[in-house]
């Protein structure tokens, strides 16, 4: 891979290191196709593209958050989104759920500003555990949290498995689009997997039928030929397992995605797989392989019915937009005195892009679910879509 291939040139060229890392990363997986007869999942392509130990993305050390990485997460705007979130956080904490537990915590930026305006709220939690895997992104979150929160830092506990039990509050942004995702292809005659294949010094799609959980699960949204798309079994699963772990608290999960009956519309035939590549996004995850991130829209029935099958209750499905009205983006903001601009300002640019459907606000959703949970949240009281799942 000397360059970049000739449908990604208008992308920034990596540099050489970035290069060679990447070869590296191909080899790793290229045994692993040789080994698995030829042909792997674009599941397990997609596990080692972004988590393989320190060759995937997510385990590399480069920059991938902000201005200066690849995307930008809402907590990476600015502090809105976290004080805002911290509102009905402070709502289940006060009903005596004691610890916070934030899977997967990026920069480290929400649980920064989540913290700072807790303890504003009088409502810390007793701990904010984070579980992370990335050992580069445990190092940017404790270096960030030391240094923007020494007075609190002590709270913070990282994991690296859930807990056998949580009496918590669990926290996800953006957790569920970046989990290794099977791909279905529809024929006339059945339904193939699609995985991936080596192909002279680079990677190339290949296909088997498909079979067992992933054909049943296709099956059951009765698609079309010639329709190919996501279907995230390994999302369902982490649902199973924290409502197995999950004694008493709240899920809230924050992700892009849609109802199954958008997700699976007949317009959406070619799927919803994305790669964000230093601030561009293009759809070849088989390219740039571990210096790009890979995601999947989030089918939000199926997140739904996992955690209802697996015994909790489904509180709350809105739009980014509404729970953030909802939890009192609008007190956020006058905190501020709009008269002071060069304050304010930003905040509001901040809330714009948190809220405009153009945006973040109608394509990111909120669902939450519970158990020993009755008490209503604050952020569904308007515009609850549970109805949609």
């Amino acid at each position: 891979m000397s360059s970049l291939p000739a449908h990604l040139s208008q992308l920034p060229a990596p540099s050489a290191e970035a290069l060679a890392h990447s070869a590296r990363l191909r080899e790793l997986i290229a045994g692993e196709i040789a080994s698995g007869g030829g042909w792997i999942s674009f599941a397990r392509y997609m596990e080692l593209a972004l988590h393989a130990p320190g060759l995937g993305y997510y385990s590399a050390g480069t920059t991938k958050f902000g201005a200066a990485g690849d995307f930008v997460t809402a907590p990476e705007l600015g502090h809105v989104f976290g004080s805002t979130l911290a509102r009905q956080a402070a709502q289940i904490l006060r009903a005596g759920i004691p610890d916070i537990v934030e899977l997967g915590a990026g920069s480290g930026k929400l649980a920064r500003d989540l913290l700072a305006e807790l303890a504003v709220l009088d409502s810390l939690p007793q701990r904010y555990l984070i579980l992370e895997t990335s050992a580069d992104l445990r190092q940017r979150q404790q270096q960030l949290l030391q240094r923007d929160l020494p007075q609190l830092a002590a709270r913070v506990t990282w994991l690296d498995a859930l807990p056998a039990k949580l009496n918590a509050l669990i926290i996800g942004n953006e957790v569920l689009d970046a989990m290794p995702v099977h791909i279905v292809s529809v024929r006339a005659d059945g339904i193939d997997e699609r995985g991936v294949i080596l192909r002279g010094d680079g990677f190339a799609w290949g296909e088997q039928p498909a079979t067992g959980a992933l054909l049943d699960a296709a099956i059951t949204h009765e698609l079309a030929p010639g329709y190919c798309t996501e279907i995230n079994l390994a999302a369902q699963s982490f649902i199973r397992t924290l409502a197995s772990r999950l004694e008493r608290g709240v899920v809230i999960l924050i992700d892009y995605g849609f109802p199954a009956r958008e997700y699976f519309h007949a317009q959406r035939s070619a799927g919803t797989l994305m790669c964000h590549y230093r601030q561009h996004a293009h759809d070849d995850p088989l390219s740039l392989v571990g210096l790009q991130d890979i995601t999947a829209h989030v089918d939000f029935s199926a997140i739904a019915e996992a955690a209802t099958q697996s015994g909790l209750e489904l509180l709350g499905y809105a739009s980014q937009a509404q729970f953030l009205i909802n939890c009192g983006i609008t007190d956020v903001l006058a905190a501020t005195p709009a008269e002071n601009t060069a304050s304010y300002l930003p905040l509001a640019a901040q809330a714009q892009k948190l809220l405009s459907p153009a945006e973040m606000g109608e394509l990111f959703k909120v669902i939450a679910c519970g158990r020993n949970h009755p008490a209503p949240l604050a952020g569904f009281p308007r515009g609850n879509q549970r109805r949609l799942l």
